[in-house]
């Protein structure tokens, strides 16, 4: 399905992750996966925060951007304003799999400074648990784990959805779209997707829905996307996961540079 899909820009990746973010999306429930991972590293998240002190780089903060990778084929621009993506809205369905919960803190970049990206909007789309896209294909009219949230004052943004599972040809991943508007004239986009840890893809595939499906066929080390990064940026676009219970805790940090 998603073979065409061909690199973007890679700019330098550096990761940190504060403690108290990780803590603080642990879900009720023991099906529950919540999976970030810090795309954007800010030199201000010092030991006090990563002890708990702060949830949010402070304006001013050091930081470098994150990578841009390719749209690929199965964007559809819905405008589906939702912060829980995994029903059809038209029938109500529900996908099935394992709960994600992803969050999104977005920051803009300006020489070494970041500081929150307010109102921009945030596409996150990815296949279900048997490798299905909603509104292309055989699926044309579905509109299944698709879905935007405009950035908060805080820059942060939240998801909540499936485990995705895999087709031929493309490692696990989702993809996710950030643009700002004015008026209905779009003025900035920025386009990439995110990895999954293989070893957490094997614990979560081998539930069911996944597991009917069998081992997935390309993993991240022989994806043509995957490998068009460096060794850093695979690294950073890569998640891993925090085990809270029966829990995977974090947040996804994302830096983009806008005009």
């Amino acid at each position: 399905m998603d073979t065409s899909d061909r690199p973007g820009a890679r700019p330098s990746l550096r990761t940190r992750l504060s403690r108290r973010d990780l803590l603080g999306f642990a879900t009720k429930g023991a099906a529950s996966v919540v999976v970030s991972q810090a795309l954007l590293a800010c030199d201000s998240l010092t030991a006090a925060q990563e002890a708990g002190e702060a949830t949010a780089p402070a304006s001013g903060t050091s930081c470098v951007q994150t990578a841009a990778l390719t749209e690929g084929p199965y964007f559809v621009d819905g405008r589906l304003n939702r912060s829980d993506i995994r029903s059809d809205p038209d029938t109500g369905a529900v996908s099935a799999g394992v709960l994600l919960k992803i969050r999104f803190n977005v920051m803009r970049v300006s020489g070494s400074a970041c500081t929150p990206l307010t109102g921009a909007y945030l596409d996150v789309w990815h296949c279900d648990a048997v490798g299905t896209y909603s509104d292309v294909g055989g699926a044309r009219g579905r509109r299944f784990l698709r879905g935007y949230q405009i950035t908060d004052a805080n820059g942060a943004a939240e998801f909540t959805t499936v485990y995705p599972g895999w087709y031929s040809g493309r490692a696990v991943h989702v993809h996710f779209k950030l643009r700002l508007f004015a008026g209905a004239t779009r003025t900035y986009e920025f386009t990439s997707q995110f990895f999954f840890d293989e070893s957490l893809t094997d614990t979560v595939h081998a539930q069911s829905p996944y597991g009917t499906r069998g081992r997935r066929n390309t993993l991240n080390t022989t994806d043509g996307i995957y490998n068009s990064l460096s060794a850093a940026e695979r690294s950073t676009l890569t998640l891993r996961a925090t085990r809270e219970g029966e829990a995977y805790t974090g947040l996804i940090n994302l830096g983009v540079r806008v005009g």
